[in-house]
């Protein structure tokens, strides 16, 4: 696209040489020669930004909002100015910043995550909300953007978030706003603030006929009828919409009994996912629902998973897929009919109706642009709705029979809808955004950091914003809060001089400004330097940092310590959380039941069982110490938890720490989890602090988290090493390349390893011939013979030791070759003989095959 513009003999665009209606032009070739043909909005959206006002755009989904921000950036870019785009999660801005290289080539796009930065001085920058937002916060005005394209603005009512879609439009009076979604309700407010703000006209382009009508039906059939007549009549793809990942897979369970697709599609399906790897419980169970032509697709499932259903729908594949209501957001699911099992939802604290901008965000997503001439959404009645009338179809027209039918109720709880409720959605106008401004320490934090006139810069924050005078009394408390607690830590100082006399700098400063109260002038000033990416990647890394200095280095547990620090620093994965605490409260309930304990005395004392925390007290304690110095880290949450530390002290693999805590819903969580506490590990850990076990630690989690599924570790490496042609050749593909062979890494290997005869040793330790004959007997070394090695053993020996020692390297001992690995794990008895051990086989080729450590236990025997 951009060998259309004029360029100057340096090879420079010639940025004044085209008017706003060349550019346009331009543009519009550009989109000719692809064979496409701009829509009406799409033509008055572009005319609109190209003319230099702000766009609010908010047309439904599938009237090419992208291509009007494709256009948005190349009209920044022929004026020779900078644009960022903004989402709300990193996977779509590095979505879009590939989409983006392609188009305008890797020289002109960078991407800025918080994690890492790619180009950051490219004239087109993609990011995600916070990025800009405190860019904004710390340097006003000042900040390098000329254009703003912010994808998903209905973010801007998000409770948690919201603040980061508010803070550019307060902060950047510079700026060209675009602010796209297709469900924003009435923006006249956001509008005229807009163009008070910028003091630019501010363009709404909005109630646009869809270019796919969508249908709307209410079907009181059993949902399994109706599936069966949406198909018949050929309305698939049909996206099934449950509000629980629990109630998706149930749905595509019980369907699977149904013919959703012919032979020649199962056939097909078969061929095309005969080397994806399924390698966990829940992948064996998608295994056998995609051949049955039925998908699966929620948040909890592993990436890899997800992306093998969006492939196959891609392909007119996948006739159903039975999923949440997370697919609003950046899932590139193609569908025809949207089916929506009920029109309430369960939102954390109570059951309620869906609001009109959730219906729409997940009704719009019915009807393919290029594919489909309509849409269908189809409301499912309540299932004791739908059952009662089938009951008086049944009777027919006999009043004996209808008399005597009893009608089932609903079940307890139910907030009740209906084809009234329905119709009154499909009729209603998304709500309002409501503004959900915030003030934090890292904010003020970063507005003092800018200097100037520090002053009305946080008095701007705080009352000239988007909130009611109400709840900016409320921010004005939290700010003034905040405020004293900053100059008691010395982060911030402040002092005043005679006006008379104009301080050009205060003492020891970094930053500096003023205001005039009266006949003095206030000054205000940071007394710290901030990283430029302040409060954005890892928030409480510093804090980490700190708390590291806290452990003995002799110590057998440093390293695993270590990784207890870092886990506190790290978001709560709550599915494991919860099961972790469910599992302690069960064995803590056993325990007690054993002692003869009480009822109530037992229900009082599990009040206190938790999930495990290693290092709480202290990391607690250590956290208390350091607020002291350093308030605003009491934004965040210091949460001391035991997950990657939990899998590694049961010697478990993914698949057994899923099965041991019944995560297989959440395996996505899981993994998503494990991956960030790697690439914390990698980032955040000095090296003076690597010691061997540690050095041991870490490449055992990446390569875990790699073998189970690669493209998260590939996501991260596309961040910090884009590799656009290598993204193109992988973007279709529907088996994603299978990650390098486990045994190269061969320091993780070894703790692979070693984690399969340490969990053989701690059953030992338990004398769980069970257990142990469960991992083995397929080898040939079954309860039986673990059962009688047990016996010898402790004919001459109390117990097996299992502390850090037992799991020591020097225990276990390896015999290395081409093909097979000859392993002898010795115990650790009491007495520190050492003259027992667990022999073993390590096959190497099947390990590559299933990504994870293949150990055949051969026997248990005196040395």
């Amino acid at each position: 696209m951009l060998d259309r513009l004029p360029r100057a003999a340096s090879g420079s665009f010639e940025v004044d040489a085209l008017e706003p209606d060349a550019v346009f032009d331009v543009f519009e070739d550009w989109v000719r020669d692809r064979g496409l043909t701009l829509y009406p909005a799409q033509e008055e959206a572009l005319l609109e930004i190209v003319s230099g006002s702000n766009l609010i755009l908010s047309t439904p989904t599938g009237t090419g909002k992208s291509l009007v921000a494709v256009g948005a950036h190349f009209a920044a870019l022929a004026a020779g100015k900078r644009s960022f785009y903004t989402a709300p999660i990193k996977a779509l801005v590095s979505e879009k910043f590939f989409a983006l290289v392609e188009i305008f080539g890797a020289a002109n796009v960078g991407m800025m995550t918080g994690d890492s930065a790619v180009n950051p001085d490219a004239p087109i920058i993609c990011c995600t909300a916070e990025i800009l937002a405190n860019q904004a916060l710390r340097h006003g005005e000042d900040t390098e953007v000329d254009q703003v394209v912010m994808d998903e603005f209905h973010f801007y009512a998000d409770p948690d978030r919201g603040w980061a879609w508010q803070v550019p439009l307060l902060m950047l009076p510079r700026v060209q706003f675009v602010l796209m979604s297709a469900t924003l309700g009435d923006t006249r407010a956001i509008a005229d603030d807009l163009s008070r703000r910028t003091g630019r006209e501010t363009a709404e382009v909005t109630g646009v006929e869809r270019p796919v009508p969508l249908h709307f039906y209410y079907e009181t059939t059993p949902i399994h009828e109706t599936v069966e007549e949406l198909l018949t009549t050929g309305q698939s793809p049909i996206y099934v919409v449950h509000f629980s990942q629990a109630a998706a897979l149930e749905r595509a369970q019980s369907l699977s009994s149904a013919k959703i697709a012919t032979r020649e599609q199962r056939e097909q399906i078969a061929e095309l996912i005969a080397e994806f790897r399924f390698t966990t419980s829940f992948g064996k169970t998608l295994s056998r629902l995609l051949r049955a032509g039925i998908g699966v697709h929620h948040a909890g499932m592993l990436p890899k998973y997800r992306r093998l259903v969006e492939t196959l729908a891609q392909r007119g594949m996948l006739r159903v897929i039975c999923g949440t209501d997370t697919l609003g957001v950046g899932i590139n699911v193609p569908i025809r009919t949207v089916l929506l099992t009920a029109l309430t939802k369960y939102d954390g604290q109570r059951m309620r109706h869906l609001t009109a901008r959730e219906f729409h965000q997940i009704a719009g997503r019915a009807g393919r642009a290029g594919y489909d001439t309509a849409g269908t959404v189809v409301a499912q009645a309540p299932e004791h709705e739908s059952e009662n009338i089938k009951a008086i179809e049944k009777a027919g027209d006999d009043v004996k029979k209808r008399r005597k039918i009893i009608r089932k109720k609903a079940p307890d709880g139910f907030v009740s809808w209906g084809e009234p409720s329905f119709r009154k959605l499909i009729d209603a106008e998304p709500e309002a955004l409501s503004s959900r401004m915030q003030i934090t320490s890292a904010m003020m934090i970063n507005v003092i950091g800018r200097g100037g006139d520090v002053y009305q810069h946080l008095h701007d924050l705080v009352f000239d914003n988007h909130e009611p005078w109400r709840n900016q009394l409320v921010l004005a408390r939290r700010a003034l809060g905040i405020y004293r607690t900053l100059r008691q830590a010395g982060i911030v100082e402040q002092w005043e001089v005679s006006t008379l006399r104009q301080a050009q700098e205060g003492p020891g400063s970094t930053s500096g400004g003023s205001s005039t109260s009266g006949e003095r002038e206030i000054q205000i000033r940071l007394t710290v330097d901030l990283p430029p990416n302040f409060a954005l990647n890892q928030p409480l890394s510093p804090f980490a940092l700190a708390a590291f200095e806290l452990l003995d280095p002799d110590s057998p547990s440093f390293a695993l310590d270590i990784l207890s620090i870092l886990e506190a620093t790290l978001d709560d994965p709550r599915p494991v959380i919860s099961q972790q605490q469910f599992v302690a409260r069960g064995e803590a309930v056993a325990a007690m039941k054993s002692e003869g304990i009480e009822y109530d005395e037992r229900m009082e004392l599990l009040e206190q069982v938790t999930h495990p925390k290693p290092l709480g007290e202290l990391l607690e304690a250590a956290f208390d110490t350091y607020k002291l110095a350093q308030p605003w880290i009491a934004d965040f949450e210091l949460s001391p938890k035991s997950v990657v530390r939990d899998m590694y002290e049961r010697a478990m693999s993914f698949g057994e720490f899923i099965a041991f805590y019944k995560l297989a819903r959440s395996e996505g969580v899981v993994l998503r989890y494990l991956s960030d506490a790697y690439r914390a590990a990698r980032q955040t850990i000095p090296d003076e602090f690597k010691n061997e076990d540690l050095h041991d630690l870490i490449e055992w989690l990446g390569e875990l988290v790699r073998q189970v599924d690669s493209s998260l570790i590939d996501e991260w490496n596309e961040m910090v090493h884009p590799d656009a042609a290598a993204h193109a050749a992988h973007e279709h593909e529907v088996v994603p390349p299978a990650p390098k062979r486990l045994t190269s890494n061969a320091r993780a290997f070894r703790v692979l390893v070693r984690n399969e005869l340490f969990r053989r040793v701690q059953l030992a330790a338990r004398d769980d011939a069970v257990a142990l004959g469960e991992l083995d007997a397929e080898h040939g070394f079954g309860e039986t013979e673990w059962g009688e090695a047990l016996d010898a053993y402790y004919d001459e020996h109390d117990e097996i030791l299992t502390g850090a020692d037992a799991r020591g390297a020097g225990l276990l001992m390896i015999e290395e070759s081409a093909t097979t690995w000859k392993v002898r794990q010795i115990l650790d008895d009491p007495d520190g003989n050492h003259d027992w051990g667990i022999t073993a086989e390590v096959d190497l080729a099947a390990s590559d095959e299933a990504g994870e450590a293949v150990v055949r236990v051969t026997g248990l025997t005196r040395l």
